[in-house]
């Protein structure tokens, strides 16, 4: 594809894609037909920023480089059709989301298993895949949701151009899924460091001031949940792992969240994150380097894992930890200590749907996702020295999304 992409540049059959703001920005407005992206969130430097690294040290091939100028037109596109709705509709604003539920963590350690087994239960609310990647509608029309068609045209050409996805992330349209779209609206998070090759940015969206992003990821929520046309004031269950790298921000936006804190030991975790990551690079990239990822997620996990520690040390808020191990030898007694936190009867039809659902991904787990330190240069004792910022010190535990 790669091939015939640059074939069609060379011989002027396409234009090639351009991944440049002002270009990018000009693309959403024709797209859209509105002029108006909105401010104050930072995104104009971040957009900045991130073309620049993808251009300098992404190493993108060609398809990769339509991936990408595909990727950020649609996000900018989403920007100025929310900030048009929220023009037109102002109490949107107004949208309660109450004491929502955040699972917590790093990549890789059954996050998803947890926001699923959680929606599960009717008295909680969940962000769907659709909602995620397409949290606004392009028209509003009684008989179609096209975010619904768009959504449906994403996955299933991410599950054509990477097979693999399937396996590493099952999901489907009205599955309860991460909210990662709502931060590529804002030109942030790690849906893009775990596709691109690009530490300059990384290394900014660690140093920024987080608040005004968490400030209008609480808005593109209230939206989600305002388009959905009922009475919606259920506990909301969020899921994302870069929470775990900007926990202090996201509680000033959500001061009553209750947190669920997964664990998981900390080679696992960076294993199956760099098997995730070199997954998701390779489709974009001809020159993928496996050490490279290797280091950089033993990097980016310590920082996670630090930075997680202390905000939850300083958070006055009712918290629960869980193990990824002791999910999967009594996932009832678990959720059972879930549920106390929350305050809540664990009632039987919950348990019931609960184990439906854990016994329709026993076929993926038999398939399934296989990974090793060792393909990413790296050994057990050095990732947990890493983490734990001392050498020779106990192997320890992760709280960690995945």
């Amino acid at each position: 594809m790669s091939a015939l992409l640059e074939k069609a540049w060379s011989r002027g059959w396409l234009s090639r894609p351009v991944l440049e703001p002002d270009h990018l920005i000009a693309a959403a407005r024709a797209r859209t037909g509105l002029q108006e992206l909105g401010s104050g969130s930072g995104w104009e430097d971040r957009l900045e920023r991130l073309t620049g690294a993808l251009r300098e040290e992404a190493a993108l091939s060609p398809l990769g480089t339509v991936i990408a100028y595909g990727q950020l037109v649609a996000a900018l596109a989403d920007r100025a059709r929310v900030h048009a709705l929220w023009r037109r509709h102002p109490e949107i604003l107004d949208q309660p989301i109450p004491r929502p539920i955040i699972v917590l963590g790093q990549m890789r350690s059954g996050s998803t298993r947890m926001q699923r087994l959680l929606a599960c239960d009717p008295r909680l609310a969940h962000t769907r895949f659709f909602e995620s990647w397409n949290p606004v509608p392009i028209a509003r029309r009684r008989w179609l949701d096209d975010r619904r068609v768009r959504a449906w045209i994403g996955l299933r050409c991410a599950e054509w151009l990477n097979p693999e996805f399937r396996i590493i992330h099952p999901t489907a349209l009205k599955a309860a899924d991460e909210e990662i779209g709502l931060h590529n609206v804002s030109i942030f998070g790690a849906a893009f460091e775990a596709q691109w090759r690009i530490p300059s940015f990384a290394a900014a969206s660690e140093a920024m001031d987080t608040r005004p992003v968490y400030a209008e990821f609480k808005r593109l929520l209230q939206t989600v949940a305002w388009l959905r046309k009922g009475r919606e004031d259920r506990p909301w269950v969020l899921k994302l792992p870069q929470f775990a790298q900007d926990l202090e921000s996201l509680l000033a936006a959500f001061p009553d969240a209750r947190l669920v804190c997964l664990d998981r030991p900390a080679s696992a975790v960076v294993a199956s994150s760099a098997s995730l990551v070199h997954s998701q690079m390779r489709v974009q990239s001809d020159h993928v380097d496996r050490h490279w990822i290797g280091a950089e997620w033993v990097r980016k996990v310590s920082l996670r894992e630090r930075r997680m520690r202390a905000a939850r040390a300083a958070a006055d808020v009712p918290q629960v930890d869980v193990g990824f191990d002791a999910i999967a030898e009594d996932w009832e007694r678990e959720m059972q200590r879930v549920y106390r936190m929350l305050d809540l009867p664990l009632t039987k039809e919950v348990r019931s749907r609960m184990q439906r659902y854990l016994d329709q991904g026993r076929h993926r787990r038999l398939a399934g996702h296989r990974y090793a330190l060792g393909d990413f240069g790296l050994s057990e004792a050095e990732v947990e020295r890493a983490v734990r910022g001392a050498e020779g010190a106990a192997p320890e535990k992760l709280h960690a999304l995945g």
